[in-house]
């Protein structure tokens, strides 16, 4: 006969070894259609069909029972497929039993036995055998969070053991992706664990009745021999005799079994002290534990562990836990001593100060450990502010800039600030950084660099901590749970004003310093005393006080870019104000003393326009000066105009006409110098120009009367073009009154121009004209009595030819001073002749024809350079003349006249412009 299906295939067991009552997982082919259908079940030759739980055709889950054979077969039986077959075995482990009065070095696990007599069954309750997979379906563990499920079913569990389980929860965390059929089939299997755990409990009943039934018969046959002897004495009653007998049996067993249970209970107590501390070792290793982990700096753990532990036993009435919880608290404190030192240990990064802060908060150190880290920061930036300014000082007072300073402090002196270099946007001006820097760099101008370091490096990270003191991200999640943010940042919020007096103290105490070095004579006298104390005598240059202020506007510019308020930076902007002026004045003032040197440069060399380079030396350095107060006078954002100031504008104006004024005294200082004051003097003449003589040397020692010609041509250079490309500069670089110091400087040039020509004219001039007096009546030449007229005399060629050397002179220097000089010369010869003809009494005919001729002639030789007082002059002398009666006499005068010119054509060609054609007569 045929069965409907196939006899059972078990194929695999696990695990394949074990100590009886093992539990295994039996997996094989057509293991039964459901739990009814299992009838039979043996492991090594047992009968384990009782532990026995179906969960599928193919998988069957038993405890090993206490087989007889060590190694053997898992064979299944069914009804549907009869007896079946095993591919593999199961071997049992045996373990050697221990007696209760046996000692052993070990201990033995507690375990559950189930005695199986031979000649009863026993049922055993199902609930004793719970199984891991209650539907006896696959598990297919979902990817919902664990804690996503306590939100959604708080109080509740998953655990199908727990008294607050949820299905909902077990089905979503072991059966998310199972499909419908196969929980239909799970819902089966727990109806069937249903069934069997009643017929389980049946059994059990069934199981024990022979035993009821024993005791039944021996409680009757008790009772009846009770009544049977009911008329003895009480004391020697049966019930009597066998209350007796069984205390002497307890006695007995007691006397026997005394240091057996003694041991026993010394045992369980050592066992239940071990259970304890197995189970609170975390706490019991804990101090050991924080005291490692605080060594190796392993902050962060220590703050986990007793944060567990606080949360376990911060409330514990145990006497022990209270104990070891005590030995905790105590290296926790110590710890958060330890935090705290470190905290407010200088110098400390800022990370550190954020994680040390983050470890007190999380430590619940009393306290606001934060702000003690700010207020120690504050007193940190000040005192190192003052120590580099005693440090400085001290180096001054030992050896100044010469002196080689200690390790630290030369770093100090020495290093530009590194992370503000990169933000240099170019100036005119760099700091000396060759290997001279050392010595070459004044005390006050390293002085402010490393100041200015210290405040730089320090202040930002100092703000950093403040605001993150404000927004609360110093402290970690644990303090945001309970609270302690919230408070902190109140605490912050009603410290704002004191925090902002501390960045006041920082950015006042720079400005303080900063001006004892450097400005001492704004600070008040107390205050001079405590932030001065500075070498004053070498003044410092407007060079290195434009570095000082591109260093204090770098500095500005860092704290600008922390985003600290413009009312705690004003102290800067109004020192960088004063130190814009002071850069001003001092610089206009070095270029005075630059410029009243400048006569030391003068080599006396002329171009073709008879000008020197010294007015070109001297808007030289004053372009150079102007250029250098570029960057400091350059207005950067939330700066003040300097040239808008009124104090400040009318001291720069003073200063600017002084330095032209100081020029022009060197301009009259070389004029009236003697041959011997003047230092390798020459004259070079361009030799290109075609209107030098070539009669003059190249070199040779310039005389007064030439120096004053230079200096004459000079100044008419200053007041024509220096002057004025100084005014367009001045105003380029936004000197708002250019226009004063142009006018007041070209009213002063002029003045000394008048002094220095009047004084030319005084020596050229009156030679000449002492020189006609003489001539006119040597040999005792007498207008009454005088022979004809034969032609100009030798005074009046005298004269021309003296003229005609000072036109030499000045051309040689200078051809735009010709005329300005000989029409001054030819106006006192004039001014000379008409004295003298109207000093004469009477002339003959002769000697009026002889000084008519000798006036014409004069008059037509220099008529080039005649004014108008030179005419008025000449017409005034031909008027105190006779007028000429004959044609005789007037030709005769022209004829001497043309003999004049023709005789003296070479000599007179010097006073003719080559653009104008000789006068014909």
């Amino acid at each position: 006969m045929s069965r409907a299906r196939q006899p059972p295939l078990v194929t695999g067991i696990s695990p394949n070894e074990g100590t009886p009552w093992t539990k295994v997982t039996i997996r094989g082919e057509n293991l039964g259609t459901g739990h009814n259908d299992l009838i039979g079940l043996s492991i090594c030759g047992h009968n384990c069909l009782l532990t026995a739980e179906w969960m599928s055709a193919s998988k069957i889950v038993c405890r090993v029972g206490p087989a007889k054979d060590d190694k053997g077969e898992i064979i299944v039986t069914t009804r549907s497929g009869g007896k079946g077959t095993s591919t593999v075995s199961f071997k049992v482990l045996r373990h050697e039993k221990i007696g209760i009065l046996d000692q052993s070095a070990v201990w033995v696990d507690e375990m559950n036995y189930y005695d199986m007599r031979t000649d009863r069954n026993k049922g055993i309750s199902p609930l004793s055998l719970r199984p891991a997979n209650p539907l006896g379906i696959d598990i297919d563990k979902g990817k919902v969070p664990l804690k996503d499920l306590e939100s959604m079913f708080p109080g509740m569990s998953g655990d199908f053991t727990s008294e607050n389980f949820s299905a909902t929860w077990y089905l979503i965390e072991n059966h998310s992706a199972t499909s419908f059929e196969h929980l239909r089939l799970a819902a089966g299997n727990l109806k069937k664990q249903a069934s069997k755990k009643n017929e389980g409990s049946l059994a059990y009943v069934k199981g024990g009745l022979s035993t009821f039934f024993e005791a039944q018969d021996a409680l009757a046959a008790i009772h009846q021999k009770l009544e049977s002897d009911g008329t003895e004495k009480v004391e020697g009653s049966m019930t009597r005799r066998l209350e007796n007998i069984l205390n002497r049996a307890s006695n007995t067993a007691d006397t026997l079994f005394q240091e057996v249970l003694g041991r026993k209970d010394k045992a369980d107590s050592t066992r239940n002290a071990l259970n304890v501390l197995q189970r609170f070792k975390f706490l019991f290793n804990l101090p050991l534990n924080i005291e490692r982990n605080i060594q190796k700096g392993d902050y962060d753990v220590v703050i986990n562990d007793y944060e567990k532990a606080k949360s376990l036993f911060g409330n514990t009435e145990v006497p022990v836990f209270k104990k070891v919880y005590a030995e905790v608290e105590t290296r926790i404190g110590a710890l958060r001593n330890l935090l705290l030192d470190k905290l407010l240990e200088t110098p400390s990064t800022l990370h550190d100060q954020k994680r040390h802060i983050r470890y007190l908060s999380d430590l619940h150190a009393p306290g606001d450990p934060a702000w003690q880290c700010i207020v120690a920061q504050h007193k940190w930036i000040l005192q190192l502010m003052q120590n580099c300014k005693e440090d400085f000082i001290k180096e001054q007072r030992v050896g100044g800039g010469g002196l080689q300073l200690d390790g630290e402090l030369r770093s100090s002196a020495l290093i530009r600030i590194s992370h503000t270099t990169s933000l240099k946007r170019g100036s005119s001006f760099q700091t000396p950084r060759d290997d001279s820097w050392h010595y070459k760099s004044p005390q006050q101008v390293r002085f402010v660099e490393k100041l200015s370091d210290v405040v730089i490096s320090q202040l930002p990270n100092f703000w950093k901590l403040w605001i993150s003191y404000v927004n609360g991200s110093l402290f970690s999640e644990t303090g945001e749970k309970s609270g302690q943010v919230e408070k902190l940042k109140k605490n912050a919020r009603q410290r704002q004003n004191d925090f902002k007096g501390m960045i006041e103290e920082v950015t006042r105490r720079l400005v303080q310093l900063v001006r004892g070095a450097l400005l001492p004579t704004t600070l008040p006298q107390d205050q001079r005393r405590l932030y001065g104390g500075w070498d004053t005598k070498t003044i410092l240059t407007g060079a290195w006080l434009t570095q000082v202020i591109h260093t204090i506007r770098l500095t500005h510019e860092a704290l600008s870019a922390l985003e600290i308020p413009n009312d705690m930076l004003q102290v800067i902007q109004d020192l960088l104000l004063d130190l814009r002026v002071h850069c001003l004045l001092t610089t206009l003032q070095q270029t005075a003393e630059d410029v009243k040197r400048l006569p030391e440069k003068e080599d006396w060399i002329v171009d073709n326009e008879g000008i020197t380079s010294l007015p070109a030396q001297f808007e030289q350095c004053m372009v150079q000066m102007l250029q250098s107060l570029k960057e400091p006078m350059e207005c950067k954002p939330g700066e003040v105009n300097v040239f808008q100031q009124e104090l400040a504008q009318d001291e720069a104006c003073k200063l600017c006409v002084g330095i032209m004024k100081a020029f022009i005294n060197c301009l009259e200082q070389l004029s009236t110098k003697t041959d011997g004051d003047i230092d390798t003097s020459h004259l070079s003449v361009d030799m290109g120009s075609p209107d030098v003589f070539e009669s003059i040397h190249e070199d040779f020692s310039p005389s007064s009367e030439q120096r004053l010609l230079i200096i004459l041509s000079n100044c008419q250079y200053l007041e024509r073009h220096t002057f004025l490309n100084l005014a367009e500069h001045l105003e380029k670089h936004g000197f708002t009154t250019a226009d004063k110091i142009t006018r007041v400087s070209r009213e002063a040039v002029r003045e000394l121009d008048e002094r220095l020509f009047e004084s030319y004219i005084e020596k050229k001039s009156d030679p000449i004209v002492g020189s006609l007096e003489p001539g006119i009546y040597a040999g005792y030449f007498d207008w009454k009595d005088c022979l004809p007229p034969t032609g100009v005399r030798s005074y009046l060629k005298e004269a021309l030819v003296s003229i005609i050397s000072v036109h030499a002179e000045v051309f040689t220097v200078s051809k735009e001073l010709v005329p300005r000089v000989l029409s001054r010369i030819i106006e006192s010869v004039s001014e000379e002749m008409s004295r003298l003809m109207q000093c004469v009494s009477s002339f003959s005919k002769n000697g009026a024809l002889q000084a008519r001729l000798e006036i014409c002639a004069l008059k037509d030789a220099v008529a080039t350079y005649l004014t108008s007082e030179s005419q008025a002059s000449f017409k005034q002398a031909l008027e105190a003349l006779p007028q000429l009666q004959s044609g005789a006499d007037k030709k005769l005068l022209e004829e001497l006249l043309n003999k004049f010119k023709s005789s003296m054509q070479f000599q007179l060609t010097c006073f003719q412009p080559s653009s104008v054609q000789p006068v014909k007569r």
